[in-house]
């Protein structure tokens, strides 16, 4: 029975000493994390003092952790002795930014959207003079009958969400679009003009969304916000599409939200407020 006992208490002292090691290993991760995001908080190098003032771990160890991070090129050391962001994490997040779908990213936003609203949410990118629809949810309560359907186009000018794209545009730009397209007019409530679209596409640069009132078809609005990657860029538009008589733009802050939700799963960070 001793040699039994004495095999348990062998067996037993090495879990414990793993599981020792083991929260010693999170707690040191969990420090690195901190430091990253200390890096990460400052937009010019910082030095190990603030960093350490930041994580409030204490200089030794700040340093030590920074180490290691900077012989794994995650961190650098200027040679005025701060630190910023290295190399390896630009690398690491390239490979996740090429793994990341739009769509599998927007849908459960879309989701959410969809089940407060009761309405159609669309998924729309610019190809060319056109917007294309890559995803949809549907209402199950009306035929969005035209446009939104995954895979059908439309003229930026008549939708919603192409009004996104072309105010990212130059005014030079715009007429240039008009030009190549003679802004044809799906309905009487297309915009045909390049004026009268002008003045469009500014109230769509000073309120950050855009409509479409019965444009691309009679009897159907849409109320429409821009995803952004996380360069910034307009990738894609998030619309909303009710039949006439259940518009509501009360919903424009709705959609806009949700787009930025689905902007900032992309890397996207809104620029700080002067």
């Amino acid at each position: 029975m001793a040699n039994v006992k004495n095999s348990s208490a062998l067996g037993t002292a090495p879990d414990k000493e793993d599981s020792k090691d083991a929260r010693g290993s999170i707690q040191v991760i969990d420090r690195m994390m901190s430091l990253l995001d200390a890096v990460a908080r400052h937009g010019e190098p910082v030095g190990l003092k603030q960093l350490a003032l930041d994580t409030a771990l204490h200089p030794s160890t700040a340093h030590r952790i920074l180490a290691a991070l900077g012989a794994n090129a995650f961190i650098e050391r200027t040679d005025a002795g701060a630190y910023r962001l290295g190399i390896r994490l630009l690398e690491l997040g390239n490979i996740v930014k090429n793994r990341i779908s739009l769509r599998e990213t927007a849908m459960p936003a879309m989701l959410r959207l969809h089940a407060a609203t009761g309405e159609s949410v669309n998924l729309g990118m610019r190809s060319g003079d056109e917007i294309v629809y890559v995803e949809r949810t549907s209402s199950g309560r009306s035929a969005v009958r035209i446009v939104h359907i995954v895979g059908a186009r439309a003229p930026l000018h008549t939708t919603a969400t192409g009004k996104l794209f072309l105010a990212e545009d130059s005014p030079e730009q715009n007429r240039q679009y008009a030009e190549r397209t003679g802004l044809p007019g799906n309905t009487s409530a297309s915009m045909t003009n390049l004026r009268a679209l002008e003045q469009e596409l500014e109230r769509v640069r000073r309120h950050h969304v855009a409509y479409d009132m019965e444009e691309v078809e009679v009897g159907v609005r849409c109320i429409a916000a821009g995803i952004r990657d996380d360069e910034g860029e307009l990738v894609a538009g998030l619309s909303l599409s009710t039949p006439t008589e259940r518009f509501n733009p009360d919903w424009a802050p709705l959609v806009h939200d949700t787009a930025m939700e689905i902007s900032r799963s992309l890397g996207y960070t809104a620029p700080t407020k002067a």
